[in-house]
């Protein structure tokens, strides 16, 4: 009874989180509050606080790892906004940053993330570039270039053997007998042959009999099914087809890529297709390699391998001028090659591997072809990165060639009434 009675045992929580342990009257209970008042009364601060602390106590105990602490900080910040204060970064200490990132190699531009700093290299790259263009056009001019039968003309026989042959055996059996600088390419198998020879004073009768004999190997005879001169005109006709159908290529490129994105990033990108196939033409004609229809094909599939590269930078590069603001457009070009790096990495890598694997067990066939690939595809990686993008900045590329400037449909025009009767009361 005397328990019943106390009124202070009426205001004790029991540990169950009722109101009173054993009084009977309903309007006398009280509930705990697990949150602040809100009338004013009081101050549960000390109270919270001891809640939040007990709750940081045991979510630190069930796990260590980092993305838990930071997920029970951020708990406590939400429910205690006055006692969690985060402290204004300084203007020190972002400069400070800033500098660390700079030495690092980097600079600090979109939500502290590390970007390398292509354009800062932009001058001596153009310079190097500049200079392997000309260097190309001269090598070109002075030494020409080293065309092959498809362009000079010549003759073309298709040989089938009994047996497989090899190539290096043919060409031995055509040299010794006074054929020079025959190529020998395999048609499917390799009982079947294509060869192909500068060109001969003898007529096809008499050069079909030559080959006969010449063809002839131990125990391995061949049988000629079909032989053809190509003229010097014929020649002629592919050598200007070829020059046209680059021309034309660049030409649909410019096109595109205008229509597609910017004029300023499309002679960015002709520019630089161009630059790939001057230097790898350079190259052939600098060191006399020969210069056929597999090596154009090479050269065309560059153009538009090295054309895809250019476009997935541009797509990055419009979308980050849409979306990054208070960024310099040097910087906005530093992020998006920077973002487009790993993806740039791997495709080179990949597609390099298959042409390593061409050029080694392709054959001769496959040989030049693999060959020329191989030097557009670093020159066309190259390109990507500063010649297709240095080029519209020079041009004064940024945030305005993209965004889509509302016009108004018409104009609020201001009409006055100079009636006097609309002032006139009645």
């Amino acid at each position: 009874m005397n328990d019943n009675n106390n009124p202070e045992n009426n205001n004790t929580p029991t540990s169950g989180g009722s109101g009173s342990g054993s009084s009977n009257d309903p309007n006398k209970r009280r509930r705990n509050r697990n949150k602040p008042r809100r009338d004013g009364k009081g101050s549960n601060t000390q109270k919270s606080s001891r809640i939040n602390d007990s709750a940081t106590t045991d979510k630190l105990d069930k796990g260590n790892s980092k993305k838990q602490s930071r997920r029970v900080g951020s708990a406590l910040a939400a429910q205690t906004p006055d006692l969690v204060k985060d402290e204004p970064i300084s203007a020190h200490d972002s400069a400070a940053e800033d500098a660390a990132a700079q030495a690092e190699g980097g600079i600090k531009a979109v939500g502290n993330q590390r970007i390398i700093p292509f354009m800062k290299i932009e001058k001596p790259m153009a310079l190097l570039s500049l200079f392997m263009v000309i260097a190309s056009i001269i090598a070109i001019a002075v030494n020409g270039l080293n065309l092959g039968l498809d362009f000079t003309g010549g003759v073309s026989a298709d040989v089938r053997y009994e047996q497989p042959v090899e190539q290096i055996d043919v060409v031995q059996a055509l040299a010794s007998n006074g054929f020079d600088d025959a190529v020998v390419q395999y048609l499917g198998t390799r009982e079947e042959l294509l060869v192909r020879l500068p060109p001969q004073s003898d007529n096809i009768d008499g050069l079909s009999t030559s080959l006969t004999q010449a063809l002839a190997l131990p125990s391995n005879t061949a049988e000629i099914s079909n032989v053809n001169i190509i003229g010097s005109q014929v020649g002629n006709e592919v050598y200007l087809n070829s020059v046209m159908a680059l021309a034309l290529a660049l030409l649909c490129m410019l096109g595109y890529v205008a229509l597609r994105f910017q004029f300023k990033l499309s002679l960015g990108a002709v520019l630089s297709l161009f630059h790939d196939a001057v230097v790898t033409i350079g190259v052939f004609a600098l060191f006399g390699l020969p210069f056929d229809l597999t090596v154009l094909a090479a050269i065309l599939a560059l153009i538009g391998y090295s054309l895809n590269d250019t476009i997935v930078v541009y797509d990055r590069i419009r979308e980050n001028f849409r979306r990054v603001r208070g960024i310099t457009p040097s910087q906005t070009v530093d992020l998006s090659l920077t973002e487009t790096l790993r993806r740039t990495i791997m495709t080179i890598s990949t597609v390099l591997l298959v042409v390593l694997a061409m050029m080694f067990l392709g054959g001769d066939g496959l040989y030049w072809f693999s060959v020329a690939l191989f030097i557009g595809l670093l020159a066309g990686t190259y390109s990507s990165t500063y010649i297709a993008s240095s080029i519209p900045l020079r041009m004064g590329l940024s945030r305005d060639d993209f965004v889509v400037k509302v016009k108004p449909e018409f104009e609020e025009e201001i009409v006055t009434f100079n009636d006097p009767k609309m002032f006139e009361q009645d």
